[in-house]
C-alpha cells in the first residue's frame, strides 16, 4: 500500500534529506529506519526533493510502500511519537499506488529570509540569514521580475556537471518586510529548481539589493549560462521548504 506524507522538521542540526551511508543525521535516514521498526519491513521513503544541510522545511512532501496496511491515522501518531522533536509528520493519507512524490509534483514554494537589522531574534535566527545590512526592495523586486517565466537558469544551478535540462519555469517572486522592517522574506514559486538554484537566486537578489550588482544585469546573467555570472549561495538557514504542489487528480485513491 502506498502513503503520501506531509511533514515538517528544522534542518540545523541534520546533514540534509538524502540519506547518507556516512551519517545517521540525515531526514530521509531517519524516517526509514524508524518505519523499519515499527512495521518490521524495509521501507524505502521517497521525497519531492532534496533539501541540503542546514535547510529546513514547513511542507516536505514524501511516499512510501508499506507490505502490510496500517491505518493512517495510527500510523502517523506513532512515527510522530518516536521522531526527534525537530521533525513531525502534518499530514499522512493513503495514495495511489503509482503515485510518486517527485515525479507528479507539479510545482514548489520556497521561502528565503534575510535578517538585515540588529541581532536577530533569539528564538528564530536558525530560520534566518544574518546579513547586517539594508537591502534595497525595489532594486530587488526590478531584477526578480527578470526571473520569472520559462528560462534556462543554468547560471543559477550549484551542479557545474549537470546533464538533464537546466530550463525551469518560475511563477512568482514575492518580497515582503517582516519583523516590523529588521527583516526581508522572498517566496519562490515555480514548477520545478535544480541543486541550490533558490540559494542562487537569493544571492543574486541580496547583490541587487545592496547595490553590489545591476537589477537589469539579471538578463546577462541567464544569457551566460554559467555559475560564475550570478551571485553567491546564499546560506543555508535561511531557506525553508513551504509547500508541494499536486493535481488532485494524481492524490485520488
Amino acid at each position: 500500500m502506498n502513503y503520501k506524507m506531509i511533514l515538517q522538521y528544522d534542518g540545523t542540526r541534520y546533514n540534509g534529506w538524502q540519506k547518507q551511508g556516512n551519517t545517521e543525521h540525515t531526514i530521509q535516514g531517519k524516517l526509514e529506519a524508524l518505519l523499519a521498526r515499527l512495521t518490521g519491513q524495509p521501507v524505502e521513503v521517497q521525497g519531492s526533493g532534496r533539501t541540503d544541510a542546514g535547510v529546513h522545511a514547513k511542507g516536505q512532501a514524501a511516499h512510501f510502500h508499506l507490505k502490510k496496511p496500517w491505518e493512517p491515522e495510527r500510523l502517523m501518531e506513532e512515527i510522530n511519537r518516536y521522531l526527534p522533536e525537530d521533525i513531525g509528520v502534518l499530514e499522512l493519507a493513503a495514495a495511489p499506488e503509482r503515485f510518486h512524490s517527485r515525479l507528479n509534483a507539479v510545482g514548489k514554494i520556497y521561502r528565503y529570509q534575510v535578517w538585515m537589522k540588529g541581532k536577530a531574534d533569539v528564538f528564530s535566527h536558525r530560520f534566518f540569514y544574518s546579513l547586517g545590512k539594508d537591502l534595497d526592495r525595489d532594486a530587488m523586486e526590478q531584477a526578480a521580475a527578470l526571473l520569472v517565466g520559462e528560462h534556462d537558469f543554468r547560471s543559477f544551478c550549484g551542479n557545474k556537471n549537470m546533464k538533464k535540462s537546466t530550463v525551469r519555469r518560475i511563477d512568482a517572486i514575492r518580497i515582503r518586510p517582516v519583523w516590523g522592517g529588521k527583516a526581508l522574506e522572498m517566496d519562490f514559486e515555480g514548477n520545478g529548481f535544480l541543486q541550490q538554484m533558490v540559494r542562487i537566486m537569493a544571492g543574486t537578489l541580496i547583490e541587487a539589493g545592496l547595490g553590489e550588482r545591476e537589477p537589469g544585469s539579471i538578463g546577462e546573467i541567464l544569457q551566460a549560462k554559467n555559475r560564475q555570472a550570478a551571485g553567491f549561495t546564499a546560506p543555508a538557514q535561511g531557506l525553508c521548504l513551504l509547500q508541494v504542489m499536486y493535481k488532485e487528480r494524481d492524490l485520488k485513491v
